[in-house]
């Protein structure tokens, strides 16, 4: 099935526009609080097309992620229980209550990896304020965890170049189902625990 290289396919259409920036912000700033295609995928084709902004891509992928997790944060504060359905729905409960067990053993610790990890943030954001984590905490943890991934995806793009991007685009389907069974390993090795 070729679902990663059907997304790639439109993050690469996206990433080839005029406006394609503004859409990577968007994107991130998305991702943060409810959309489920991590921004990463525009950030890879955008840096291998202009290789001279690599670093500025990074940074407004980090702030608008950032920003996009303070609004998660705030959803979880302000309006947890009306969201709490939606978590529910949408298959994020499970992830939700174990990230509240998370910042219940490593508080800071657990916003760093998720930002890094690609663990759907999102969960974290709104685990977050439902649980009052200290906002400047959340908001270091989130910069320092969303940043270290951005600029590293653009780093190896830089350094990879077209042989890294067409690595990429021939595996993407094979990394995307990795991704997906090694997460499905690690929910039932956790649940069995």
């Amino acid at each position: 099935m070729k679902l990663f290289s059907l997304l790639y396919d439109k993050a690469l259409e996206w990433a080839r526009h005029r406006h394609a920036e503004r859409y990577l912000v968007a994107l991130s700033f998305a991702e943060s609080s409810f959309f489920p295609i991590p921004p990463d995928v525009m950030l890879a084709p955008m840096t291998l097309a202009e290789p001279r902004r690599a670093w500025r891509y990074a940074l407004s992928t980090t702030v608008a992620s950032v920003v996009g997790g303070i609004a998660g944060y705030a959803i979880g504060w302000f309006a947890f229980d009306a969201v709490e359905p939606w978590l529910v729905e949408l298959g994020y409960w499970d992830g939700y209550q174990r990230a509240t067990e998370w910042f219940a053993a490593w508080g800071f610790a657990a916003v760093l990896v998720a930002g890094f990890s690609p663990i759907p943030y999102k969960v974290f954001t709104i685990a977050a304020g439902a649980l009052q984590m200290l906002l400047p905490l959340f908001v270091v943890a989130s910069f320092v965890g969303r940043g270290a991934r951005f600029f590293l995806v653009a780093g190896l793009i830089m350094w990879g170049g077209e042989r890294m991007e067409r690595h990429l685009k021939r595996h993407i389907d094979t990394l995307g189902w990795v991704t997906v069974a090694a997460l499905a390993v690690a929910f039932v090795i956790y649940r069995w625990q």
